[in-house]
């Protein structure tokens, strides 16, 4: 493999880190593993950072392996789901070298789930989004039930929903933390420094992409202050990061930025929220997160009327991030300046 492969196996993987939030940058995608790095060593998980890097490379060689020549990898796409899959396994899962080898096969397996997944969706012009990662991890978390190799430690314990207590602090400070938490939670990181970290690896990619994502978190923590949410989900930032993705979906990225599609991607926000409470609940007898399930289903929801609410209206079975866009609009300008200098 010479160097120009070589540059591009890399690019290509740093894409995916950054196609968890649907931006195509390599910037971004570092900066994403380097929030998940600041993070998980602060919270004194560093097997999440190790994790998050293992899965992603497992699921971008998984895609190598299959569909050499897909359009998709050098766009990132055969990684997000995998790095997801990194980041929930020592999560939930006892740190044994079982957990790491059914981490590398999980990451593998929704590259593969992905491609079909998408194919069943085609006709609904929608894609799977993260959906591949829920699925994958929501098997593997409850076949460690009965697998002692990789038991599991954070798992709740099933049982029925009870009542809530709703006590928390509400200063200011506060406040902005539990914010930039729900940010950090796309990677299921409990940290607000990471936050900071993501908020401007989006911007780095497009200023579009970080403000959805900032207004993702700050309505979904006000709705569910509002409604008295559980207060350890709120402090937690769990509240946040499925609006955080589906304000970029909606807001940005398969509809162009406007007042309409702004007032529909704020109803996706809030009804996330409520279907993120509704998920806790019905996940609970399992004993199971919802992970990015929420921000699925809803999305989903939001893009299968197909509403058109500009003349230019992107696809809704893909998506082409801030950073394509402005790639391909430089190189647009740089043929324009040597079809001049021709002349």
């Amino acid at each position: 493999m010479d160097l120009k492969n070589i540059k591009a196996a890399v690019t290509a993987t740093l894409d995916g880190s950054g196609q968890v939030m649907f931006q195509q940058s390599p910037w971004t995608g570092l900066l994403f593993l380097a929030g998940i790095f600041w993070g998980s060593y602060e919270c004194h998980s560093p097997q999440v950072a190790w994790g998050a890097v293992v899965g992603l490379v497992a699921s971008t060689l998984a895609g190598y392996i299959t569909e050499r020549g897909s359009k998709e990898g050098a766009q990132g796409l055969w990684g997000f789901n995998g790095i997801l899959v990194g980041c929930a396994f020592p999560t939930f899962l006892d740190n044994t070298w079982l957990m790491w080898l059914a981490l590398i096969f999980c990451s593998m397996l929704t590259t593969w789930v992905r491609t079909g997944m998408n194919k069943v969706m085609a006709p609904w012009k929608i894609n799977s989004l993260t959906f591949p990662f829920v699925l994958m991890t929501w098997v593997f978390l409850l076949a460690s039930r009965i697998m002692d190799g990789i038991a599991p430690t954070t798992l709740s314990e099933p049982e029925l929903a009870g009542h809530y207590q709703f006590a928390l602090d509400t200063s200011f400070g506060s406040l902005v933390v539990y914010w930039l938490k729900g940010i950090a939670q796309v990677f299921l990181v409990d940290s607000w420094v990471t936050g900071i970290f993501f908020l401007v690896a989006l911007a780095v990619c497009s200023r579009w992409a970080a403000l959805w994502g900032a207004v993702g978190s700050a309505l979904a923590l006000a709705v569910a202050l509002l409604f008295k949410a559980d207060a350890s989900d709120i402090t937690a930032g769990l509240f946040g990061f499925s609006p955080v993705l589906t304000g970029i979906a909606i807001g940005c990225t398969f509809n162009s930025p406007g007042w309409k599609s702004a007032l529909w991607a704020l109803a996706a926000i809030v009804a996330t929220v409520f279907m993120q409470a509704g998920m806790d609940v019905f996940f609970e007898p399992f004993g199971l997160p919802t992970l990015t399930g929420p921000f699925c289903i809803t999305t989903w929801l939001f893009l299968i009327p197909l509403y058109k609410f500009t003349t230019g209206q992107k696809k809704h079975d893909e998506w082409k991030s801030g950073w394509d866009g402005f790639v391909s609009d430089l190189r647009r300008e740089e043929k324009n300046i040597e079809n001049k200098d021709k002349k």
